[in-house]
Formats: C-alpha cells, sequence, structure tokens
C-alpha cells in the first residue's frame, strides 16, 4: 500500500517518521514487547479507519501487511 506519491509526500513522510522517532524514544523506559503490542493496537486501529475513510481497499491492506510481514521475516534462519 502505497500511499505517498508526490515528493512533497514523500518529504512529509521523512518528517513524520523522524518525529515517530522521537516520541518513542520516550517510551524507552516500556519493554519492547509493550512498546510493540502498543503499537500493533495502534497500526490496526489508523488501517481501519482508511478502510472506513475509503483511502484504500481491503486488497491494499492485505497487500501491504504482506510486504511488512516479508521485510520483518527476511532476515530469520
Amino acid at each position: 500500500m502505497s500511499l505517498v506519491n508526490e515528493h512533497h509526500e514523500e518529504h512529509a513522510l521523512e518528517l513524520c517518521i523522524d518525529e515517530l522517532g522521537e516520541a518513542l524514544r520516550a517510551l524507552d523506559h516500556f519493554p519492547p514487547t509493550v512498546v510493540a503490542v502498543a503499537l500493533r493496537t495502534h497500526l490496526e486501529t489508523l488501517l481501519q479507519a482508511l478502510l472506513e475513510g475509503g483511502v484504500c481497499s481491503h486488497a491494499e491492506v492485505r497487500d501491504y501487511l504482506r510486504e511488512f510481514e516479508r521485510e520483518v521475516l527476511q532476515y530469520q534462519p
């Protein structure tokens, strides 16, 4: 699911990633598993909102999740 198509959106994505990184550093006092579960909950809510808002299709979300899984597990033996 590629929602970033234009150059200015790519720049906004970079800024957003930086700000999210800063926010996540503020959560360093939580175990990584707790942060991962909390992020999963937020991602689930965000993807549902994108679906309900017609921003993307169910197929696009499935493709996104498959790609996400593939990237996360690519270095597994």
